[in-house]
């Protein structure tokens, strides 16, 4: 709205014809195909995190071998032995790792020769390792030496999360093919940039933008493409566990939608300090950024202000009285359950929803409605989900279970956790850190997987 004058009482009027006509609507005509995001006006787009596994052998698989050869796990048997740390912390990680009924690892990655990859795909993966791709004279990133190494007869191996494999699967198989497929390719090309990570799962947005019509069945055609890119994830997964021989070298590489963190994971974030557990499944930022190295140590700013927070919580919600602890020392009661300070957030599953307007883009195009409209538009909609949306978090999940009875399932409150964050850039503490949490109330009204909608032209 528009502000035309203010009295001396600093009492704000406005002119509802003016407003309207900046954003050139006609009042004399009918508002509903006339404002923005209305039926003819929305575009949508969706983005999908998935869950990865690798499914194998302790001694083939790359998460207990990691934590096995790991000086996390050598400092522990050293104090455990020395009665600095209990023995039954080092006994609970020992079975953990050499479990032989536990054959899958969630968020493991996957180690291969590097031979197997095609010379595009050996290109692709020399320019992702650089520390600045739009500067490559830099050269590789620091930390390159994690995603290198020797094999068992001392020819060279490359070792990636699975959320990077699909991207060097799509990679490979286009270096695969003959040039009568040049069209083919460029498309391929096309869709690299569709495959990123910036957390433990892999993912992947929209391969085009979505005109959302009654006569499309509105949302329907945008989970249509998501069925589709997600068939194409699945193939490009089946096309890495033969080509790269993932499966003969005991290793299965799968992706899967799961709206919540695997139980596995969980018991090993209570095993292992917060530093370790973000070693092992902070995603390295490969696909995507221009400076992976710097978005990674971003990305770990994340989870420590997310712990730095939950320890805040539990303050603030003992402090109203809304939890105790019990006779174990665990903070507990009917609402929620919260035994470690840690979490993991970094397996961040779901389906993201992101609407547009063809109107306000026009307008933006126009040079009529400048950036100080955009970040009103973007603060109106994250005071709705800061404010209203929190209120249904013990109500709805966005999980297949539906409706949450807050005394029959115990659950980690949802809502914002209240942070001493020293840093303004911290997305955890900002808007996009709020658009990343979970609102549960979706489940009315969105498939089981989709916990978040982001409003934006």
């Amino acid at each position: 709205m528009q502000v035309i004058r203010t009295n001396q009482k600093m009492e704000t009027a406005f002119n509802p014809a003016q407003s309207f006509a900046a954003l050139g609507i006609n009042l004399d005509k009918g508002l509903n195909d006339q404002l923005p995001f209305s039926a003819a006006d929305i575009t949508a787009g969706s983005e999908t995190e998935l869950q990865p596994i690798v499914i194998g052998n302790c001694d083939k698989v790359d998460l207990p071998l990691t934590i096995r050869d790991s000086r996390a796990f050598s400092n522990l048997q050293r104090r455990a032995q020395s009665g600095e740390a209990p023995q039954q912390l080092l006994y609970q990680l020992y079975e953990y790792i050499h479990d032989q009924n536990h054959q899958v690892w969630e968020n493991s990655w996957v180690r291969f020769a590097r031979c197997k990859l095609s010379r595009y795909a050996e290109q692709v993966f020399e320019r992702d390792l650089l520390a600045d791709k739009q500067n490559p004279e830099k050269g590789q990133r620091s930390d390159a030496e994690r995603f290198q190494f020797s094999g068992p007869k001392g020819e060279p191996w490359v070792r990636v999360p699975v959320s990077y494999l699909i991207k060097l699967a799509l990679a490979d198989l286009i270096g695969n093919q003959q040039r009568l497929h040049s069209n083919l390719n460029r498309v391929g090309e096309s869709l690299l940039g569709h495959y990123l990570n910036d957390n433990s799962s892999p993912e992947t947005f929209s391969f085009h933008v979505h005109n959302l019509t009654p006569e499309t069945g509105m949302g329907r055609s945008l989970a249509k493409e998501t069925a589709k890119r997600d068939l194409f994830t699945q193939l490009l997964i089946r096309y890495a566990n033969i080509r790269f021989g993932l499966l003969k070298a005991g290793q299965e590489a799968r992706v899967y939608f799961a709206p919540h963190s695997p139980l596995q994971q969980k018991k090993l974030n209570t095993l292992i300090p917060d530093a370790f557990y973000r070693q092992l499944f902070m995603s390295p930022c490969l696909s995507g950024w221009g400076q992976g190295k710097k978005k990674h140590k971003y990305m770990q700013l994340c989870h420590q202000v997310l712990s730095r927070s939950q320890m805040n919580a539990v303050s603030k919600l003992r402090e109203a009285g809304i939890i105790t602890n019990n006779q174990a020392g665990i903070i507990t009661n009917n609402l929620v359950v919260l035994p470690t300070l840690s979490n993991t957030s970094l397996a961040n599953n779901g389906v993201h929803i992101s609407l547009g307007s063809k109107q306000l883009t026009g307008l933006c195009k126009e040079n009529k409605a400048a950036a100080v409209h955009e970040k009103y538009l973007g603060d109106l909609a994250t005071k709705i989900m800061e404010h209203f949306l929190p209120l249904f978090v013990t109500t709805y999940s966005a999980a297949p279970t539906g409706s949450i009875s807050p005394i029959s399932t115990r659950r980690r409150p949802s809502a914002f956790f209240p942070t001493n964050s020293t840093s303004p850039t911290c997305p955890c503490s900002g808007d996009t850190g709020r658009r990343k949490r979970a609102f549960p109330f979706l489940a009315t009204v969105c498939p089981p997987s989709v916990h978040t909608v982001s409003i934006g032209h």
